[in-house]
């Protein structure tokens, strides 16, 4: 008999709550990094997730590459365990938030019933991603491309020259290793500067993309931009320091 995963029966195995010592400071908001990967703007009673992919399993199965099921339903459970945690008024999704165009209508009936209850219970924004260019239909909330926190602009890809103003995006999926006492430590990360953030993929599918890469190669100040590595901790270094 072929061996059949069971699905997560826990709320989430990845850790979720605030670091109590790490604040990063855009555009004259404070912004406060959880260490499931969300990030939280008290200002604006706002929690911002990037990246979710949601469905991608079914995406992979859909395509011959059978994985299990379960990552919609793990996904979910951290997003319901930050969302307890932090009672946010306003739900901002940084793009990407389904794999593809079809995953909202492709999702488990009650996977879609425990995310239309957190989109009906909160004021709710889609930024579309390249994944999911338009928003879901049949969930509350309001599409948009970009929209503003004060002078914050978020977006899902950033901009190639951020010429004037503050961005939080999302797209890039960061990630970065340390080496402490010979051993090396790689976590997916915030990186951000004065002027930009990237936040990392929140999806429990999502991997992470080295900080170092072609991709992320001019975005920041390397004199100011720092890195805030999660896990069942929350750690900051110099950009400098990782790799």
């Amino acid at each position: 008999m072929p061996f059949s995963p069971k699905p997560p029966t826990t709320s989430s195995t990845r850790p979720c709550g605030l670091s109590r010592q790490h604040r990063i400071t855009l555009g004259g908001l404070s912004l406060i990094p959880d260490l499931s990967g969300a990030l939280i703007v008290p200002e604006f009673a706002a929690l911002l997730v990037a990246d979710l992919h949601l469905e991608t399993g079914a995406a992979f199965a859909r395509r011959g590459v059978h994985v299990p099921p379960y990552d919609s339903r793990a996904s979910l459970a951290l997003l319901e365990a930050v969302i307890a945690t932090h009672r946010p008024r306003r739900l901002i999704f940084l793009g990407d938030t389904f794999h593809d165009g079809k995953g909202a209508a492709r999702m488990d009936g009650a996977d879609r019933a425990r995310l239309k209850a957190l989109t009906d219970g909160h004021d709710t924004i889609w930024i579309t991603g390249n994944h999911d260019p338009e928003a879901p239909q049949g969930l509350s909330g309001s599409g948009v491309d970009s929209m503003a926190l004060g002078p914050v602009t978020l977006r899902h890809i950033p901009s190639a020259r951020l010429s004037q103003g503050f961005e939080i995006a999302g797209h890039l999926h960061p990630g970065a290793t340390v080496v402490q006492r010979n051993v090396a430590v790689k976590r997916k990360c915030f990186i951000a500067d004065q002027r930009r953030l990237i936040m990392p993929a929140f999806g429990s599918y999502t991997g992470a993309l080295s900080v170092s890469s072609r991709a992320f190669k001019g975005l920041f100040e390397e004199e100011t931009c720092q890195v805030w590595l999660t896990g069942t901790t929350m750690h900051a270094f110099p950009r400098s320091r990782v790799s």
